[in-house]
């Protein structure tokens, strides 16, 4: 949901959008075709999608067989992918460069999430940073513009915002362990914080649920 509301966002202030997905050996792979369908009906020039195995160096819940948790946990919890945003974004610096584009958006949140490292604008700023250093735009002087433009949101003011810019939320896929048609667990993290979103913004939840906590 986050990821549609930034794309919604980045057309609303006038980008022409490429889209990009990895696929790296997450569980939950039916936010895949998820992707590529909000991609097309909410105007993307191309939806691409990179195949990067994470699963190969395991680490987390959503790249190994650790058990994803059903109830909130202390600290950084074992959803947590190491190094991936960090990984997706190189991978959008990439092709960012390739299309001679000088702006990336990506849908991270630093209020309503599980405590990711790479999801604070910290690690937004110092990726900025490392991109005007790595490229040719930035060598050029062009510089390249990383937006957040979630950060500070919680999931109700997400909620809201797609609302007002009419995405389709009953499309998007949340659920950290989705089956194969995109249903939800309605237990993990993930879950109970779109749940409470919705909930909080006082908008019914579109979202299939296989069972709800």
């Amino acid at each position: 949901m986050d990821s549609a509301v930034t794309l919604a966002i980045a057309r609303e202030l006038g980008f022409t959008c490429h889209a990009l997905s990895v696929s790296y050996g997450q569980r939950h792979s039916a936010e895949l075709d998820a992707a590529n369908e909000l991609a097309r009906t909410q105007g993307a020039a191309e939806h691409k999608t990179v195949g990067v195995d994470l699963r190969s160096i395991g680490g987390s819940a959503l790249t190994s067989d650790i058990a994803v948790p059903e109830t909130p946990a202390d600290g950084i919890p074992v959803t947590y992918v190491p190094a991936r945003n960090t990984i997706m974004l190189s991978i959008a610096l990439g092709w960012a460069e390739v299309l001679g584009a000088d702006d990336i958006f990506c849908g991270v949140n630093a209020v309503d999430y599980s405590g990711y490292p790479d999801c604070r604008p910290e690690f937004i700023a110092a990726f900025e940073k490392l991109a005007g250093l790595a490229t040719q735009a930035g060598v050029e002087g062009r510089g390249m513009r990383i937006h957040a433009p979630l950060i500070a949101m919680s999931k109700a003011d997400i909620v809201r915002e797609g609302q007002r810019l009419g995405v389709d939320f009953s499309r998007t896929v949340s659920c950290y362990q989705a089956d194969a048609q995109g249903n939800a667990c309605g237990l993990c993290d993930a879950c109970r914080l779109r749940s409470e979103g919705f909930a909080a913004a006082g908008v019914p939840d579109p979202t299939r649920y296989r069972q709800k906590a």
